[in-house]
């Protein structure tokens, strides 16, 4: 049995420190959506034996409107990992300006990210 848990919470600190240590220091506030009061999909997981942690989180251009989905994963000796799910590019919608389609490519986008940080964590699944 997999030790990995779904981690419904903040952002872990852990993921700041670590994006901070390797981009540099103020590079890592977009890894949290509500920093910026902008709500967004965002998962985690962690593995309490061993201290790993994998989160997919929102990703943004200079262009507010243009975002992704980053996968990132924390070793459990410390730096942290990009992993590439392919890409999770869409276009985020105005407030009340969002078109079905543009509110499904973002859902498509999120899922394609957690699928891929699911497959990671647990392997293909049958």
């Amino acid at each position: 049995m997999s030790a990995w848990r779904s981690y419904d919470s903040h952002l872990m600190p852990a993921f700041y420190e670590r994006f901070e240590q390797r981009w540099g220091k103020g590079t890592a506030p977009f890894l949290d959506p509500e920093v910026h009061e902008q709500p967004m999909p965002r998962a985690q997981w962690i593995n309490p034996d061993t201290g790993a942690a994998v989160a997919v989180v929102p990703i943004w251009t200079d262009d507010p409107r243009h975002r992704s989905f980053g996968v990132f994963y924390l070793p459990p000796a410390g730096d942290i990992w990009i992993l590439r799910p392919g890409p999770t590019a869409f276009v985020e919608p105005a407030p009340g300006d969002g078109t079905r389609e543009q509110v499904s490519l973002r859902n498509d986008a999120f899922k394609k990210a957690v699928n891929h940080a699911k497959e990671f964590i647990y392997g293909l699944q049958p």
